[in-house]
């Protein structure tokens, strides 16, 4: 029951922080200062905390479901129980390795391109640059990961 809501908590924290930078304090910044490139700036150190935070609770996910592993066999009369608890463990693992590789695409991958984008453009920002085209492509992947990413943290939280 405690490793339950622990991981129900942890699941919690997670999608929070997701949907919070994401679709709250990002677009707030954006919305909010007249200088863009300040507020992109702003939101990529957000991004990258959130980061660090989802790698956190996916490590901690992924120990709490192994050491959840055992109360799937309940003995000769858990039959189907045990496995329900089986599949439902197997689906939660696969969530939490999925998400953990979204953050791991964007976080590794996509935000040094556009952070090398972004530096070389100068203080005028990508947007006046001739890497717009290719900083808003790096923008598009990246949103339409963190989209999925937001999406199977909805899963992760009602699959608990």
């Amino acid at each position: 029951m405690l490793l339950a809501r622990t991981r129900l908590l942890v699941a919690t924290l997670w999608a929070g922080s997701i949907w919070t930078v994401g679709y709250l304090a990002a677009p707030t910044l954006f919305a909010t200062l007249s200088d863009r490139v300040l507020a992109g700036n702003i939101a990529a150190n957000l991004f990258a905390h959130q980061a660090w935070l989802s790698i956190a609770c996916a490590l901690v996910m992924l120990a709490l479901l192994w050491v959840g592993r055992g109360s799937e066999t309940g003995g000769i009369f858990a039959g189907s129980a045990a496995n329900s608890a089986a599949r439902t463990r197997r689906v939660l693992l696969v969530i939490v390795a999925i998400m953990l590789a979204c953050t791991l695409i964007m976080h590794f991958g996509l935000q040094p391109m556009m952070a090398s984008l972004r530096a070389a453009a100068g203080p005028g920002g990508v947007m006046e640059e001739a890497a717009h085209n290719e900083f808003g492509i790096l923008h598009g992947i990246s949103s339409s990961v963190y989209l999925v990413q937001s999406l199977l943290a909805v899963w992760l939280v009602l699959k608990q």
